[in-house]
């Protein structure tokens, strides 16, 4: 991933010097393991363990000679431990994917925990802000038009739910990655046994893959980058209402806007969402990288590497991506400029529209017969939107309506409060702990 969205912390895991150290991290236990069990002399593992250092550069080098990159990496590391006699006990009962695919797990457990904490951050930033504008009126929109009467607390306690969603589906999509495997290259454990396997796990914090081929399967990597694509989702679904509330015609919120950040090189009046449509056009990459995982559960028979190259992308990526992302989103909510104001001037600017459902019910409720009052309703309500004219005023002087409606009834029909009256409950079900 480009440096213009990798965080440092996050950054660091998948260098090649990270992903080699964690090959290290892997090859260190195997022998350690090994030398308890008298299969490897004693002092050959503390001679490893001690001495033994990994060069990505020196690694590069020699998997330019070799072609290989495990072998490229037992060869440099071989070099560091300097004792032969040590060094042939490095990498003793293993094949490469043991190593691969086992360190591959702690550089995935590593983002996740990164993961997990932005998770935890954007959450908190929801809950505040739901809190804050709980009471806040705001027009509901269906198909892009006024529909009934919303605040903008419950909209932001709609994102709130499904991001609590996505941290329990993230949090289990992890713990299915954070296995090992050293079952050797085709999965029969024949050569160190399920025990000695379970063994080298347990000392990475890591379960042993009940079952693998060559390589542990990638339905687990297809779940993990799967739930990636739906926090992605979730970030753009935000990113995407942030967008439209800041059209100039509606300006209900608006993304933060930093002194001196300019907007446009042509028109210094600008304020454009480019922080939002970042994260709209992010979201595309991690959707995309989640197609190519499923495409990786099909491999050959116990192991080919068609899957390898894409991982080499995909996983870096992806994690590196939804890193910033949530950090951006997070920073975005917290700084988000809110226009109550002009949110009560939107609701109000069909000039009574929004109740009509409402009136229909008591309409209902009063006696009427429901398709006559729907036509009524709806007559009204036409002609309202058409003269630009105010649709309470119409309704108060239809007989057919009031027939039905006293004075004080209309006035029910139409009362904001009303249509707002539940919020609390639905907050105290949303923000409860076991609310989901």
């Amino acid at each position: 991933m480009i440096a213009r969205y990798t965080r440092p912390q996050m950054g660091a895991i998948w260098t090649d010097q990270g992903r080699l150290e964690r090959w290290l991290e892997v090859e260190l236990a195997s022998t350690d393991v090994l030398a308890e069990r008298g299969v490897v002399p004693r002092e050959a593992a503390a001679r490893i363990r001690e001495r033994a250092r990994v060069d990505a550069a020196r690694v590069l080098e020699i998997e330019a000679r070799v072609r290989h990159d495990v072998i490229a990496f037992t060869l440099a590391v071989g070099e560091t431990i300097g004792d032969p006699g040590a060094a042939r006990w490095l990498h003793y009962g293993l094949t490469s994917n043991d190593v691969v695919d086992t360190a591959q797990a702690l550089q995935v457990r590593e983002a996740s925990r990164l993961i997990e904490a932005g998770l935890k951050r954007l959450g908190e930033v929801l809950e505040k802000r739901a809190h804050e504008f709980q009471h806040t009126p705001q027009i509901g929109r269906t198909h892009g038009v006024h529909a009934e009467p919303i605040t903008f607390g419950l909209k932001i306690a709609n994102w709130f739910a499904e991001n609590r969603r996505n941290q329990e589906r993230f949090c289990h999509a992890a713990r299915q990655m954070a296995v090992g495997k050293i079952s050797g290259a085709v999965g029969n454990a024949a050569h160190l046994g399920v025990e000695v396997e379970e063994a080298i796990c347990r000392r990475l914090g890591l379960e042993p893959a009940p079952v693998a081929s060559q390589v542990i399967q990638r339905d687990r990597h297809a779940e993990f980058l799967a739930t990636l694509a739906i926090v992605a989702a979730t970030l753009e679904k935000i990113a995407l209402e942030i967008r439209h509330l800041q059209r100039t015609e509606v300006r209900e919120a608006e993304e933060p806007f930093a002194a001196g950040q300019r907007g446009s090189s042509a028109m210094p009046h600008k304020r454009n969402p480019v922080s939002c449509e970042q994260i709209s056009g992010l979201a595309r990459v991690v959707r995309a990288n989640a197609q190519a995982a499923l495409e990786n559960v099909a491999l050959w028979h116990e192991r080919d590497i068609s899957h390898s190259s894409v991982e080499r992308i995909i996983l870096p990526d992806s994690t590196i991506l939804i890193d910033y992302m949530l950090a951006r989103m997070t920073d975005i909510l917290a700084g988000l400029r809110v226009f109550p104001d002009r949110m009560r001037r939107n609701l109000d600017a069909t000039q009574g529209l929004v109740f009509s459902g409402q009136l229909l019910l008591d309409l209902v409720e009063a006696g009427a017969p429901r398709d006559d009052a729907y036509q009524w309703v709806q007559e009204n309500a036409m002609s309202a939107w058409e003269s630009d004219s105010s649709f309470r005023e119409r309704v108060a002087r239809d007989a057919r309506i009031t027939k039905f409606l006293d004075a004080a009834a209309l006035a029910r029909a139409f009362d904001l409060e009303r249509q707002l009256h539940q919020v609390d409950a639905i907050f105290r079900r949303v923000f409860s702990p076991a609310g989901n």
